[in-house]
């Protein structure tokens, strides 16, 4: 795994729990390395959550050290590219690489949790919003603010919001590039739950176990189902249940929290993710 303390972006484990740490200080800029770096770490997660491993995580955890979560892109990346023989081509890599992350990142067969304990823009945000769940401290605060380079969001910000948000909601978000609370953007659904500022790493923790400690693979179907209703269309999901949700009716998470329920009442069963 990716536990070099001079990786900007890396993993460790916590338990069951694969824990993608970004520290690249003093601003957890996202630089060359940085966008390395996430490639790197997509394809670790990948073989780290494969369903076939003894030891495979059963969900991840994003999380950054230092006083913000991430300043966002560090400018002089997009001035080398704008000012490179073929700027038009190289960008257009750029953003299908990192889309490719934050796809991969999407797609993985456990849950991802999204921990902004601080200021939040751009990369960081739009990483955020590849997660299933959103976590943010009652002082965090998030920004899409490429308008500011000539920009416009381009690894799946605008479209994740506006998923999550709504299409009106996401234009403004990004047409205005302001920076908004975490309790504007929770009542807008795009952050899930505001916590309180003292213990939210630990609370984030706590809550990234207790989504690792639960029936994976029935987690997993639940992640396709929901992304496929809403991209797709609800009936499209209905489709999909039989090839989904069928197979876990021979999972050994499910008959032993079948007999626990029959034996101890709900609520007792303990899951191993098989």
């Amino acid at each position: 795994m990716s536990e070099s303390s001079s990786a900007p972006l890396r993993i460790e484990r916590d338990g069951d729990v694969a824990v993608v740490v970004l520290d690249n200080p003093p601003l957890n800029l996202f630089d060359a390395a940085t966008f390395d770096a996430m490639e790197t770490v997509a394809g670790e997660l990948v073989a780290l959550t494969d369903p076939s491993r003894a030891d495979r995580a059963r969900a991840v955890l994003v999380e950054a050290r230092g006083k913000v979560v991430s300043g966002g892109v560090d400018v002089t990346y997009f001035r080398d590219v704008a000012e490179g023989p073929d700027p038009a081509r190289v960008g257009g890599e750029l953003w299908a690489r990192l889309l490719r992350v934050a796809n991969t990142i999407e797609d993985l067969p456990v849950p991802t949790v999204f921990a902004a304990h601080g200021l939040t823009l751009t990369a960081a945000f739009e990483l955020a919003l590849s997660c299933d769940i959103l976590l943010a401290a009652e002082k965090a605060s998030f920004g899409l603010v490429e308008i500011v380079v000539g920009l416009t969001p381009s690894m799946g910000g605008p479209q994740r919001l506006a998923e999550r948000a709504g299409v009106a909601r996401a234009k403004e978000l990004v047409f205005t590039g302001e920076r908004y609370p975490a309790a504007v953007l929770e009542r807008w659904n795009v952050v899930n739950r505001v916590l309180p500022d003292e213990g939210f790493a630990e609370a984030a923790r706590e809550y990234a176990r207790r989504v690792a400690a639960g029936p994976t693979l029935a987690h997993a179907a639940t992640k396709r189902l929901a992304n496929v209703a809403v991209r797709e269309g609800a009936r499209a999901a209905d489709a999909l249940v039989p090839e989904v949700s069928g197979p876990l009716f021979a999972t050994e998470d499910l008959r032993g929290a079948v007999a626990s329920f029959l034996t101890e009442g709900p609520g007792k069963a303990t899951y191993a993710g098989r």
